[in-house]
């Protein structure tokens, strides 16, 4: 596909359309968007750590692969995914699978705002074979496309904001960006689409394989070697850090919360099948529950 990419890719006038559209639209909600307004639990919100899901976004447009396009949305949704489980974790918070996820995905779009979104979409829909498309992959994929519809039908009537209130913030952006002389993306320019199609250069290299069974791919460098890094990777890697940090420390907490639990209230303890132990008692106390009932 590679080779046909220039061919294949928005390869109509409708698609650059819809592209430019959508971006137009996208940069809009940018200006007075909250995470709020998508009705996002104020638990679950955490802009600075979606920074890195808005990054690889951002790289779908960079390959010209269906399956290296379909891997950065899946480190996209795997990357809001466990940031998800790790606000939940921490605060306690039980998670309603799609109806959180989603949310934050649109979120996340809308901040990111890829290039060529619709075109992208539609060249892993008609390219990427289909037995490929199944499991976690086929669900995030899935999710993203409803994303995208969600936000090119997006009005006062799906968020929770007024429609006056939707309105106005509408036609405020729309003043900044012609007071700022914001024209639309070069990105959605036909002919600098077009020019930008004829070579667009080889396809970066994937530090991970497709198939991890080990969780790799959530860390795109643990196969690569340092002679391989750039500078411009520093931000991902300090992103990857934070991301391991933030982890290691609310496992700590679920732990010793854990810990805790266990030694002030007794509990059961399964050792085979029809036996049970209870933990053993603190230190000074001998009184057992047969003794109370005695008593």
């Amino acid at each position: 596909m590679t080779k046909l990419f220039s061919r294949t890719f928005a390869a109509s006038p409708e698609d650059a359309k819809a592209d430019q559209e959508i971006s137009e639209k996208i940069s809009l909600l940018q200006n007075f968007l909250r995470p709020e307004h998508l009705d996002i639990p104020a638990v679950l919100q955490n802009e600075a750590s979606w920074l890195l899901a808005e990054k690889e976004l951002q790289k779908v447009n960079a390959f010209k692969a269906p399956r290296e396009k379909l891997l950065c949305i899946l480190n996209c949704c795997r990357v809001i995914n466990n940031l998800l489980l790790n606000a939940a974790m921490s605060e306690n918070h039980i998670l309603a699978g799609a109806d959180d996820f989603l949310p934050v995905l649109i979120y996340v779009t809308i901040k990111a705002n890829p290039p060529q979104l619709h075109s992208n979409l539609k060249f892993i829909q008609l390219y990427r074979r289909q037995e490929k498309l199944v499991s976690e992959v086929a669900y995030y994929f899935t999710n993203l496309v409803s994303a995208k519809s969600f936000i090119v039908d997006l009005d006062a009537k799906s968020l929770s904001m007024d429609a006056v209130e939707f309105q106005e913030s509408m036609e405020a952006a729309r003043e900044a960006h012609k007071a700022a002389g914001v024209k639309p993306s070069p990105a959605l320019d036909r002919t600098a689409t077009l020019a930008g199609q004829m070579d667009p250069g080889p396809s970066r290299k994937m530090w991970f394989r497709e198939t991890d069974t080990r969780g790799l791919s959530n860390y795109p460098f643990m196969e690569a070697k340092a002679g391989e890094l750039t500078v411009g990777d520093v931000e991902t890697l300090l992103s990857l850090y934070k991301d391991v940090v933030t982890k290691y420390t609310n496992l700590c907490r679920a732990v010793k919360r854990l810990s805790m639990s266990k030694t002030e209230t007794p509990v059961l303890v399964p050792l085979s099948e029809g036996t049970h132990a209870s933990p053993p008692q603190p230190e000074g106390r001998t009184t057992n529950v047969n003794d109370k009932r005695g008593e």
